[in-house]
């Protein structure tokens, strides 16, 4: 059915408005590129203001950044001899994928092909190790025994302090601890995050880091420590409260796509990210919980917080729950602003300088 002639002619001309905008936005981003996360938290509250979905917002800065990200730069860097161990899963062949696309030599090592170990490792510029969790550290032993001294090693595991410490320990050349903040469906790295835990002779690491930016992927630079420390928040809980309302949602199936024809912008976002974990591999998903003693003693903690919580509304204890709710309204009182700004004067925002650390 064609569009009325009035209303055709006021979509021209607020199409026509937007082109010009979205031109001198890609101008000034030409001089100047704040972070992805900076752009959108900058403008946060005016999203929700206008009642416009982040993720219409987010598909914006996104696509006003690929096309500032030289296409053909990276493609001249010469071509590397890569080997990913566990290259058939599903991120190591992600990698896999992009590093091929740009001319690099990717060969892939698995379980069943150690007796080529030799062959695949030796010559190897760099050694990614992409295995599960509870395998990773004795894979890297395993590795290790092959490995030239001036090949690059690093892991892209989830868990940093242990890989990184097998690797500095058992290999004597770089190392370098790689954390892909994203699951393995991702069609590219922009907008990705990816946490780098410096090891050993960083400068070895360079033209793979170069490679990740010219992507558009964002860099995030800190001690394996640290890292360790963010992720039982960031990481293992959360996905024990995604996982535990999807096993709610089930278990009391749920309507989903009834709720979803009523749903608030933020349920509709909630339900998308327990639709992606719970098509995850299960076994990865587990691990990431169950991955250090901290991160099972935070989701016991956090399940007992659940529990309290939970007998005060069986009581319908009202001013309790006021006053737990007036308590935590303190704690983020004064810290939302910073919430809402970009935390790039943290350590953990720097950008990525290379360090010859030395053996």
């Amino acid at each position: 059915m064609p569009l009325k002639s009035s209303y055709s002619d006021q979509l021209k001309k607020t199409d026509q408005s937007l082109i010009a905008l979205l031109s001198d936005r890609i101008s000034l981003l030409a001089s100047e590129q704040p972070s992805l996360d900076e752009q959108l938290a900058s403008v946060a509250p005016l999203l929700a203001q206008a009642g416009i979905p982040e993720s219409v917002w987010a598909g914006v800065v996104n696509s006003c950044h690929a096309s500032l990200t030289p296409k053909s730069a990276i493609n001249h860097a010469s071509p590397r001899q890569v080997t990913i161990i566990g290259g058939r899963g599903r991120m190591g062949r992600l990698f896999q994928e992009q590093l091929s696309l740009v001319g690099h030599n990717v060969s892939i090592l698995e379980h069943e092909d150690w007796e080529y170990a030799e062959q695949l490792l030796s010559q190897a510029e760099l050694v990614l190790v992409s295995v599960p969790i509870e395998h990773t550290v004795d894979v890297i032993k395993r590795a290790a025994k092959y490995l030239a001294s001036n090949t690059a090693l690093c892991d892209i595991t989830s868990i940093k302090t242990q890989p990184t410490q097998a690797m500095l320990e058992h290999h004597c050349g770089p190392v370098m601890g790689l954390h892909p903040m994203f699951g393995p469906n991702i069609k590219s790295f922009l907008g990705q995050k990816v946490v780098v835990c410096p090891g050993r002779n960083d400068d070895s690491f360079q033209w793979l880091l170069d490679f990740l930016k010219s992507k558009g992927g964002e860099l995030i630079v800190c001690t394996p420590e640290e890292h360790d420390r963010m992720m039982v928040i960031i990481q293992a809980t959360q996905h024990f409260c995604r996982f535990s309302l999807g096993v709610f949602l089930a278990q009391a199936r749920v309507e989903i796509e009834q709720s979803l024809t009523m749903s608030t912008p933020n349920y509709r976002q909630e339900i998308d990210i327990v639709k992606r974990l719970f098509a995850q591999n299960p076994n990865l998903c587990v691990d990431i919980m169950l991955a250090t003693e901290e991160r099972c003693n935070a989701i016991s903690f956090l399940a007992n917080t659940y529990s309290r919580l939970a007998r005060l509304v069986a009581r319908k204890d009202r001013e309790a729950l006021i006053k737990e709710f007036e308590n935590t309204q303190s704690f983020f009182e004064g810290k939302i602003n910073s919430f809402l700004q970009p935390l790039n004067t943290t350590a953990l925002k720097r950008d990525f300088k290379p360090q010859n650390i030395g053996i």
